[in-house]
């Protein structure tokens, strides 16, 4: 009998933990923020996005930096709210813009930063910015011939 609960009982702790490495697997893999990510928000005014998406990439000389919080509407332009890591600052003439990784490739911000001596601060909005080149307008005016 005594034997039998052992093993009863190192099987449960087994499947216990092996739930728990599945669930923090699950996080991790997912990019799910369970308790929130460390950082401060800012955000910007796009006439055009064209495809970026919640949790796409925020770039700084080609490495991340943040992530894309959230985007709505507002007065027919896209507000986008930015996510960024503790510690970078972001000075008041950074612009950013919507980039492609490749020709088709996913959407993601670059920030080009400023040499101003004001900071943004969180909840701030950084006023330049440069909307997604729409790659299929310009192959079609090549096309076309209105290059």
């Amino acid at each position: 009998m005594k034997g039998r609960l052992t093993l009863e009982l190192a099987v449960g702790t087994f499947m216990v933990v092996g739930l728990l490495c599945l669930g923090y697997l699950s996080i991790k893999l997912g990019k799910v923020e369970v308790w929130g990510k460390p950082g401060y928000e800012v955000f910007a005014v796009f006439s055009d996005v064209g495809g970026l998406k919640n949790g796409s990439s925020v770039v700084v000389a080609g490495v991340d930096v943040g992530l894309v919080k959230s985007i709505s509407l507002e007065d027919y332009e896209a507000r986008v709210v930015l996510q960024i890591n503790p510690g970078l600052l972001i000075h008041e003439d950074a612009i950013v813009s919507v980039k492609t990784r490749g020709l088709i490739g996913e959407k993601f911000i670059q920030v080009s930063a400023g040499a101003a001596d004001g900071i943004i601060k969180s909840g701030g909005r950084i006023r330049q910015t440069e909307s997604a080149v729409d790659i299929e307008a310009l192959i079609s005016k090549y096309a076309f011939g209105d290059l």
